[in-house]
C-alpha cells in the first residue's frame, strides 16, 4: 500500500488521498495522535485495542467502526473497549449504511457516530463530514452497535431468500420482521427504540439486505445455490461478519430469552446443517400472532 498508494486487494483503482499515509508499525502510526479510528472485524477488536493501548496518549480518544458482538462473551464493542481501555477514556462508534467502495468513490453517504462524550462525538462528526459525507451524532452506543451486529445476520437470510427465487414480497417481509427482531434485542439491552429506526438500524439493515456489494447478502446467495459456508467464504475472499454474528446473536438472545426466529433459522443453516428451504418452511409454519407486540 505504501508503494502503490492504493489498497489493491480490496479497493483496486482508488488512489489514497494525499493526506493518507500507511504505516507498517503501529507505534509509529499512533505517536502523537489524539483521535484514533479502529476499523477491524469484531473478532479482532479486543486484540487490536490491547496492542494499541501502550501507544495511546493520556488524552487519546478512540472510535471504532467494528460491527458485531464478541463471540461467546456476548459483549458489544463498547463493553470490550471499556475493559481494555478503562472507563474514563472518551469512546465512540461509527456505524450506518455504508459500502466502502461507494465512500471511496466519493458518492453521497450518511452515517451515525454514537459517543460517550458529547464533545468527542460532535468534533469527530465535524472532522469526517464533507461535501459527500455526512455524520449524525447520537449518545446511544448500544443501539448503534446492536443495529450493526444483527443486520449482518438478517442480510444472509435476505440473500438466501432471493437466491431461492422467493421474490420481492418475501424479501420485504424478511426485512420488516427482521427489523422487529433487531429492535426487540436492542431495547432489551438498553437501546433507544428510535435508534433502531435510524441510519444505524433500519438504514443499515435495508442496505445490507438489498445490494450485492454486501458480503453478507452474497453469502446468503451462495448458500442458496448449494455452496457450503467454507466454499462461499472462499469465493467472497473477505470476512463475512454475519457468520460469526449469527452464533453470537443466538447466544445473547437465548440468555435474555428474546424471540428472534429469523436470526435463529439463519443460525441453523450456518451451524446445524439445515437447508434454506427447510428454514423458510419453519418460519412460515410458526403460530399466527398479531403483528404488533409479541
Amino acid at each position: 500500500m505504501i508503494k502503490d498508494r492504493e489498497n489493491v486487494r480490496y479497493l483496486p483503482g482508488i488512489k489514497f488521498p494525499p493526506n493518507l499515509t500507511a504505516y507498517p508499525d503501529l507505534g509509529e502510526c499512533l505517536a502523537g495522535v489524539r483521535d484514533i479510528l479502529v476499523v477491524v472485524p469484531s473478532h479482532g477488536l479486543r486484540a487490536t485495542l490491547t496492542t494499541a493501548l501502550p501507544f495511546l496518549a493520556p488524552d487519546s480518544r478512540v472510535c471504532w467502526a467494528t460491527k458485531g458482538f464478541e463471540l461467546h462473551s456476548g459483549k458489544l464493542p463498547h463493553q470490550v473497549a471499556r475493559e481494555v481501555l478503562g472507563e474514563d477514556r472518551p469512546v465512540a462508534v461509527l456505524s450506518g449504511p455504508t459500502f466502502a467502495k461507494e465512500v471511496a468513490e466519493g458518492l453521497p453517504t450518511a452515517m451515525t457516530i454514537a459517543a460517550s462524550d458529547k464533545d468527542f462525538g460532535q468534533e469527530l462528526a465535524a472532522a469526517i463530514s464533507g461535501q459527500n459525507f455526512r455524520a449524525y451524532t447520537s449518545d446511544d452506543l448500544i443501539g448503534v452497535e446492536v443495529g450493526g451486529a444483527v443486520k449482518n445476520v438478517l442480510a444472509i437470510g435476505a440473500g438466501m431468500c432471493d437466491g431461492l427465487g422467493f421474490g420481492a414480497n418475501a424479501r420485504v417481509a424478511l426485512i420488516t420482521r427482521g427489523l422487529v427482531e433487531l429492535t426487540r434485542l436492542g431495547v432489551a439491552l438498553g437501546a433507544k427504540h428510535e435508534t433502531m429506526m435510524g441510519l444505524a438500524g433500519m438504514g443499515d439493515l435495508v442496505l445490507t439486505c438489498t445490494d450485492n456489494l454486501s458480503r453478507n447478502r452474497r453469502m446468503g446467495l451462495a448458500l442458496a445455490s448449494g455452496k457450503t459456508v467454507a466454499e462461499a467464504q472462499e469465493e467472497i475472499q473477505q470476512v463475512v461478519e454475519g457468520v460469526l454474528a449469527a452464533e453470537a446473536v443466538k447466544e445473547v438472545a437465548d440468555k435474555l430469552n428474546i424471540e428472534m426466529p429469523i436470526c435463529y433459522q439463519v443460525y441453523r443453516i450456518l451451524y446445524e446443517g439445515a437447508s434454506p428451504r427447510e428454514a423458510v418452511g419453519a418460519l412460515m409454519g410458526r403460530q399466527l400472532k398479531p403483528e404488533q407486540g409479541e
